[in-house]
C-alpha cells in the first residue's frame, strides 16, 4: 500500500514537472486588437470573390499601410449585385465602388462621392459571340438568348440594351435575356453556347483574355457601344474626416510611384480621378432616356 500510495506521488510530481518545463507556445489570432476599427470597403461584382480580392487586395493593403493604427480597411466581396446594392441600402459599407447607376443610388441613400475611376473611353458595354456563332448583324439576335450580369449592370447591361434597342432590336420582346450574375458569368455562358451574345465591358473582358486565353480566343467583341462615365468611389457621411482625408489622397495619388501604377495596373486603370454626386448628374439622364426606350428599372432605387 505504501509502495502505491509512493508510485501515485512521484507521477504527479513529473507530470506537474513535465507542465512546468513544457515550452511556450505562442497563440495566434487573426482578429484585430478590440480597440481598432474595421471599416469595410466594398466593390460591386466585377469578378468571383477570389479574383476581386487578387485584384483590389494590394490597393486597401495600401491604404492600411497609411491610416493611423486605430483603423483597419477590410475589403468585402458580394455575391450579386443585389446583395451589393442591399448593402448600400442599408449602409452596411463604409467606403464602396459602385458602378455609376449604383453610384446614384449610394448618393439618393446617403453616401458622398470622393472620387472615380479614371478612362472614361474604357467605360463602354461590349457584345462577344463565339467566332464559330455565325451571327454578324444585331438582326440576327432576334429570338435567341443573349446573356448580362444583372438588370442594373450599367456598362455591360444597360448600355449594351440600348444599343441593341437603338439598333432596331427591342429588348423586351425580341431576345429573351439572361441575367448570370457576374461579367465572368455572361461570358462563360456564351463559351458554353447556353447563350449566343453575353454583355460585358472592357476591364472584365481584358482580365477574362489574361487569365483564360484558351477560353477567350473561341470569342470575340462584336459590338461596342459609346462610352458614359466610369465607376465612382462613395463614402458614408459617418466615416472619420481623418480617414476619408487619406483613403482619397492615396487613391489620387496612385500613379505617382511604380507600386501605385503596378495596383492600377491590375483593375486595369491608369488612374482614379476627383467627383462630386454632380459629376453623376448626366447619368441621371441616360438611365431616363434608357426607361423610356427600353423596360424601367425597378431595382434601382433611384429617386
Amino acid at each position: 500500500m505504501l509502495r502505491i500510495a509512493f508510485l501515485s506521488i512521484l507521477l504527479i510530481f513529473s507530470a506537474c514537472q513535465e507542465s512546468e518545463l513544457a515550452p511556450y507556445e505562442p497563440q495566434y489570432s487573426n482578429s484585430a486588437p478590440n480597440n481598432r476599427q474595421t471599416l469595410t470597403f466594398g466593390v460591386h461584382p466585377l469578378h468571383n470573390p477570389l479574383r476581386l480580392h487578387e485584384i483590389y487586395g494590394p490597393l486597401v493593403d495600401r491604404i492600411n499601410s497609411r491610416l493611423p493604427r486605430q483603423y483597419q480597411l477590410q475589403l468585402e466581396a458580394s455575391a450579386s449585385y443585389a446583395s451589393f446594392e442591399a448593402k448600400l441600402k442599408e449602409h452596411h459599407l463604409d467606403f464602396a465602388l459602385p458602378n455609376p447607376l449604383q453610384t446614384l443610388m449610394a448618393i439618393d441613400c446617403g453616401y458622398s462621392v470622393f472620387a472615380k475611376m479614371g478612362d472614361d473611353e474604357e467605360f463602354r458595354g461590349i457584345i462577344l459571340t463565339r467566332r464559330d456563332s455565325g451571327i454578324n448583324s444585331v438582326a440576327e439576335l432576334k429570338g435567341k438568348k443573349v446573356s448580362f450580369p444583372a438588370p442594373t449592370a450599367l456598362a455591360a447591361t444597360i448600355m449594351p440594351q440600348l444599343f441593341l434597342e437603338s439598333n432596331g432590336l427591342h429588348v423586351v420582346d425580341d431576345i429573351e435575356s439572361l441575367y448570370v450574375g457576374s461579367q465572368e458569368s455572361s461570358m462563360m455562358s456564351v463559351y458554353m453556347k447556353e447563350s449566343v451574345a453575353g454583355a460585358t465591358w472592357p476591364p472584365p473582358w481584358k482580365n477574362f483574355v489574361e487569365q483564360r486565353p484558351g477560353i477567350a480566343a473561341e470569342l470575340q467583341v462584336s459590338w461596342s457601344t459609346e462610352p458614359l462615365i466610369n465607376n465612382g468611389l462613395v463614402v458614408l457621411p459617418e466615416v472619420p474626416d481623418l480617414v476619408q482625408k487619406i483613403v482619397r489622397e492615396e487613391i489620387l495619388a496612385l500613379q505617382q510611384d511604380e507600386q501605385g501604377k503596378d495596383i492600377l495596373s491590375r483593375l486595369p486603370l491608369s488612374k482614379f480621378e476627383e467627383a462630386t454626386n454632380d459629376t453623376y448628374e448626366r447619368v441621371r439622364e441616360y438611365i431616363a432616356q434608357f426607361e423610356v426606350m427600353v423596360r424601367p428599372i425597378d431595382s434601382a432605387g433611384l429617386k
